[in-house]
């Protein structure tokens, strides 16, 4: 018998995208998929995006929530937070999702049915299975980035996952409470590593299906050298630290 999900939540969390969101939202909204939801989590945009955001809800009510955050303290702690909250108001499964548009809307339905008709626990949109791909308007060296930053995440913790620092995925809600999410330490774009990483330490498994990664639409990368740093460092830390029991 094919799996039925009562409520699905994709959590999106915005700083300053205030040209992409309507944008996103109108995307996911014409997927038409039953039991869909969107929940943004605005870390206080100067730009304006909360305000945005509001009004998406007010116009799409039971659609689109939003959770406000009173300052910007990394994309680790919006997940936590947007996750608990899709958690706690009965998601049977979280949608993880950049505001920025590179991640293809239109392969959610795949994603869903990957988690469906299997035993997956949590499926990646992958840039590095056959058929994945990133656009072509990526730097040479933004491509080589992020190529050697899997091949190192992976050859220190063997998480047999090809694009491990990947920020688009779909959860089952029970994988998500068996992790323990109010533990993870990792804060920027290394808490999508700590994810997978609690998962398979748990035996979960991890399918990847191909998505084209495109470069994003408006706005600025939140990639700084602090982060780029903590994105080194955390495979070593879950390498020699305590194991999630």
């Amino acid at each position: 018998m094919v799996e039925t999900f009562a409520r699905i939540v994709v959590v999106v969390p915005t700083y300053n995208e205030r040209e992409n969101l309507p944008v996103l939202v109108g995307l996911l909204a014409d997927l038409r998929l039953p039991n869909l939801h969107v929940l943004v989590v605005d870390d206080n945009s100067p730009d304006g995006t909360g305000e945005v955001a509001d009004k998406l809800a007010t116009e799409s009510p039971g659609f689109v929530g939003v959770l406000h955050r009173r300052e910007k303290d990394g994309l680790g702690r919006a997940y936590v937070a947007g996750i608990t909250r899709a958690l706690d108001e009965g998601a049977d499964v979280v949608i993880q999702m950049d505001a920025d548009l590179s991640h293809p809307v239109a392969v959610i339905p795949t994603m869903l049915d990957t988690l469906r008709t299997g035993d997956a626990a949590v499926v990646i949109g992958s840039r590095y299975v056959r058929g994945g791909s990133t656009a072509a308007e990526w730097a040479w060296y933004r491509k080589a980035l992020s190529t050697w930053a899997n091949h190192y995440v992976n050859a220190i913790l063997r998480l047999g996952v090809k694009d491990a620092t990947a920020g688009f995925k779909a959860w089952r809600a029970t994988t998500l409470r068996a992790i323990d999410l109010p533990s993870i330490h990792s804060n920027g774009y290394s808490f999508q590593v700590e994810m997978n990483h609690r998962a398979v330490q748990r035996g979960s498994r991890i399918v990847e299906v191909p998505i084209r990664f495109e470069e994003r639409a408006e706005g600025a990368s939140k990639m700084s050298l602090a982060v780029q740093i903590e994105s080194a460092l955390t495979p070593w830390k879950l390498r020699f630290g305590r194991k999630v029991g």
